[in-house]
């Protein structure tokens, strides 16, 4: 997408169930486990940029000797730098034993994080800093091996003042800025709880039950325990992302369908979704349940996964893109009075790419019907010349954008720094037919239109086609999100700013006076989570209204070429995307409580001028 947004994290757990010499004799390597943990990673390093981290246990370790291991990573390059540190202690053990790589169990005890039990993380930071000590996993040791424990997620919760007032922490400055501080020290608790009531044997499934109806957010998390326990559990609503894979070699599981699939070059029925309330329970002795935790309630998994946040790599996701494309040709060919001779199609690279042959493929289909009628409409009037000149018609579609490399500059005046965002995209002179030519280009979503504002409206103008047309293959951004996706500002969202500009203009500013008083009342009273108060804000207004405005908010004063902006409908995309149902960022129906407190609390810090976070 055109404005950045940071975004999920990804999870990979790996948990092998034969000895390291198996692996040996059959793949060649008895690091099997590792390479397979740093594939899964890199395919799926789409998902988090801010940093990395990788635990695991050895099992039958003789007490005394350390079995927990974690390296952690906020390296420009994270998942390199941490299989760069494992790689660099294999190479010191070959100095001195050239074929150690050949004994296993020498490797097992030398290799910190050579274990049986694997879990891998990539970080988007949603809550607290970009500081190493907030990479995932994070680790609670003790004396009693059962329990120590590991944990990583790709989540986000909402109530975690909550959850350490129930279990009676205090939490400190850094405990105060992680969510997974506070569902470690929960998990912990009942692990606690479990290992005095049943020491030689933890019901992993029981802790689970306990702990989970407490967790208000959408998240999926892994978790090793240090008796060779390992788990990984999903949100009830599904909202985050979960796929499992096993055989009688290993059990796996990861954010993306499709890591899993080409890692272990299986098919797509091999790799199966974990359903909302359900976990994946791998036992010390290598067996494993796929457990219901909690009921299952509304399925509202993340349709920003489908739309852009999943590697396309996945067929169903790669069908869906194509389907938000097709799906926005109608609305395109009525914006362009169905003008194809005199309109160029493009895409704003390079997550909009699959959209965009979607895109072309409805207006390709609409073209061939087109022709088959004027053919027929013929009758014996065909010529030859006619004819060709019916046929040889096409979709003009150009690469007009590109992406140059990311801009640095060290100029921190405003002015300056504009006029260098500018430059972000290149575009491709030569494609437009100056004054006669529409352009259409499509892009994922407008969050911002920061960069649409100052780099590529601003671009396109300078082709001087007789109009720019903005479509977005996602709705309008309106609500914050609060179950992973690190956009939570009101103030930031376009179509937020439409909505209050369209407010002022039309003298209903004391509207939002009275929005506030009315937060504040909730938030006094304590039910700040009971509604949506800034459903309000958008009801005067039809979505046409909200996008012209967004199209006046996206065109820079000096630009006076015409431009309109064209958005996915809500019906649309849960046509395109029928599995993926969550979409509380654009209609404000959120699937927890804990969303409608997130959204008050982020307009309450709008009208107070507050630029943080609403959770």
């Amino acid at each position: 997408m055109s404005d950045e947004i940071k975004h999920e994290c990804g999870l990979a757990f790996i948990r092998l169930r034969k000895p390291f010499s198996f692996y040996l004799q059959k793949y060649g390597t008895a690091l099997y486990g590792l390479n397979k943990l740093y594939l899964l990673m890199e395919k799926q390093h789409n998902r988090g940029q801010d940093g990395a981290g990788v635990a695991s246990v050895k099992l039958n370790i003789e007490p005394g000797h350390p079995f927990l291991h974690r390296i952690r990573s906020n390296n420009n390059q994270p998942i390199a730098d941490i299989f760069s540190k494992i790689n660099d202690e294999v190479k010191d053990l070959e100095k001195y034993q050239p074929d150690i790589i050949k004994h296993p169990g020498l490797l097992k005890g030398h290799i910190s994080v050579m274990g049986e039990l694997l879990l891998g993380h990539l970080r988007y930071g949603t809550q607290g800093k970009n500081n190493v000590e907030f990479c995932h996993p994070f680790i609670k040791r003790d004396t009693i091996p059962a329990r120590n424990l590991a944990l990583a997620g790709n989540f986000n919760l909402v109530n975690t003042d909550e959850l350490f007032a129930l279990i009676n922490i205090e939490p400190g400055e850094f405990q105060k800025q992680s969510d997974l501080a506070a569902m470690m020290e929960v998990i912990h608790h009942f692990i606690v709880q479990a290992d005095e009531e049943m020491p030689v044997d933890l019901d992993i499934k029981r802790i689970l039950k306990r702990a989970l109806p407490l967790f208000d957010g959408g998240f999926t998390v892994g978790g090793l325990v240090g008796n060779g326990d390992g788990f990984v559990f999903r949100d009830a609503h599904g909202i985050r992302p979960a796929y499992y894979f096993a055989n009688d070699e290993i059990i796996v599981a990861a954010s993306e369908r499709s890591a899993i699939r080409t890692v272990f070059n299986v098919g797509e029925n091999e790799v199966l979704e974990l359903m909302p309330g359900n976990a994946v329970i791998a036992k010390s002795d290598g067996r494993f349940t796929v457990e219901q935790i909690i009921p299952a309630k509304e399925r509202r998994a993340c349709s920003f996964e489908r739309i852009y946040f999943s590697r396309g790599s996945d067929e169903k996701i790669y069908r869906e893109r194509i389907a938000l494309g097709y799906n926005l040709s109608e609305q395109i060919l009525n914006s362009v009075n169905h003008d194809l001779k005199n309109s160029i199609f493009s895409f704003i690279p390079n997550t909009a790419e699959v959209a965009f042959y979607g895109m072309w493929k409805g207006l390709d289909d609409y073209l061939k019907k087109v022709m088959i009628e004027r053919i027929l409409s013929w009758g014996n009037d065909l010529t030859e010349e006619k004819l060709s000149q019916m046929i040889n018609r096409k979709i003009r579609i150009e690469k007009i954008a590109t992406k140059d490399v990311k801009m640095r500059t060290f100029i921190t005046a405003d002015a300056s720094r504009n006029e260098m965002v500018q430059h972000v995209y290149d575009i491709t002179y030569g494609t437009v037919q100056k004054n006669v030519d529409t352009l259409v280009v499509i892009d994922d979503s407008i969050v911002r239109g920061t960069t649409l504002r100052e780099s590529i409206v601003r671009m396109l103008a300078r082709l001087e086609p007789k109009k720019i047309i903005i479509v977005s293959s996602a709705p309008q951004i309106r609500y914050p999100d609060c179950y992973g996706i690190d956009m939570s500002k009101l103030g930031d969202f376009i179509a937020f700013r439409a909505a209050i500009t369209l407010m002022y203009e039309r003298k209903k500013e004391k509207c939002l006076a009275d929005m506030y008083e009315h937060c504040k009342e909730l938030e006094r009273m304590g039910q700040l989570h009971t509604e949506n108060i800034v459903r309000q804000i958008y009801k005067p207004f039809t979505t046409q209204e909200i996008s012209d405005k967004i199209a006046e908010l996206i065109t820079p004063p000096d630009i006076h070429t015409p431009v309109e902006v064209i958005y996915q409908t809500i019906e649309s995309l849960h046509e395109a995307c029928p599995t993926n149902t969550g979409d509380w960022y654009f209609t404000g129906n959120y699937p927890t409580p804990g969303g409608n407190r997130v959204v008050n609390r982020a307009f309450i810090n709008y009208m107070e001028g507050k630029n943080v976070r609403g959770y």
